[in-house]
């Protein structure tokens, strides 16, 4: 890692394989936890983990949703929460983590993800599994992947208006009443094609499993270096999904009538369009930094999480 915060120089990287193994050359002094409203079992989980890391005399700063948990009064704004922080521990599904992503900006702090939602692709560390993986963590004994995550800058009239990091995907589509819209597409100031469809998705690997995998793209390996481009519901059923270097810039021009289409990033944040908006997409320089169980390799996952090979 480069030497741009207390926290990456509190880790020693390992090349290993397509992972990096994290060894801690000093204690971890604070914890930061974020955590996914409205779950029942955090009521009893949150103290619990307290205590853990209180018996380790390590610190901890955590959001208004985890303070709430443990019936305290003293949480800060999730943007607050990686401030000093050293690992951040994230309750909740993959949304939660997207959330966290976004809080973490950029900084090289390692994301402790503990399923407490749904499917959980991101967020592969069970409940069960919690503590062992924890104090195994604390140890440096833990893979840690890198996530590079994606840039996507709004432009109108040769102003940029708004830019935004993804995790998973930027998406352009259709508002709630609009029909079908016409984006026009290019790579590398390329032109690709006028796509007539419900909307278009660009997804890093990581977001591959995501909206893209719904909308019918491919399962990207999380190492390699693309980016998919996946329409949704398109017109011309010839329109299929493009893989493109991630080294590429990606262009979107929405030809659809003002606010009749919308900008969302993953799926959490965005913006109506306007008429000849462009969506600029390409490789952000900023990475996420995801630790990993020692023996839940990425396709253990896809095993697990879309029940290949169940009868």
């Amino acid at each position: 890692f480069r030497q741009a915060s207390s926290t990456a120089r509190s880790w020693a990287r390992k090349e290993i394989g397509n992972f990096s193994c994290m060894q801690a050359t000093d204690s971890i002094g604070k914890v930061g936890i974020i955590s996914k409203p409205g779950v029942q079992q955090a009521y009893a989980l949150v103290p619990r983990i307290l205590e853990f890391l209180q018996q380790r005399h390590i610190a901890v700063r955590y959001d208004f949703q985890t303070a709430t948990y443990a019936g305290r009064s003293d949480g800060h704004s999730r943007e607050l929460v990686p401030d000093e922080s050293e690992l951040i521990v994230v309750l909740g599904g993959d949304g939660t983590l997207l959330s966290a992503a976004r809080a973490i900006a950029g900084r090289q702090i390692p994301l402790f993800a503990v399923n407490l939602g749904g499917l959980g692709f991101l967020t592969a560390i069970t409940v069960e599994n919690l503590f062992p993986e924890l104090e195994r963590a604390f140890q440096g004994q833990h893979r840690i992947a890198q996530r590079r995550m994606l840039h996507c800058e709004l432009w109108r009239e040769d102003r940029m208006v708004a830019e935004y990091e993804a995790l998973n995907d930027v998406v352009v589509n259709k508002a709630a009443l609009a029909r079908m819209i016409d984006l026009d597409t290019y790579v590398d100031k390329h032109f690709v094609c006028t796509f007539k469809a419900d909307g278009l998705i660009v997804a890093t690997p990581t977001g591959s499993t995501a909206y893209s995998l719904s909308a019918g793209g491919p399962i990207v390996f999380p190492t390699v270096t693309a980016l998919c481009i996946t329409p949704i519901c398109p017109h011309m059923l010839t329109n299929r999904p493009v893989i493109v270097p991630d080294e590429s810039e990606i262009q979107i021009v929405s030809l659809a009538d003002n606010e009749s289409a919308y900008l969302t990033v993953d799926g959490q944040v965005g913006e109506p369009l306007m008429r000849n908006d462009v969506v600029l997409c390409k490789r952000s320089e900023r990475s996420l930094y995801l630790i990993r169980p020692p023996k839940m390799m990425f396709f253990d996952v896809l095993r697990e999480k879309l029940s290949w090979g169940e009868r």
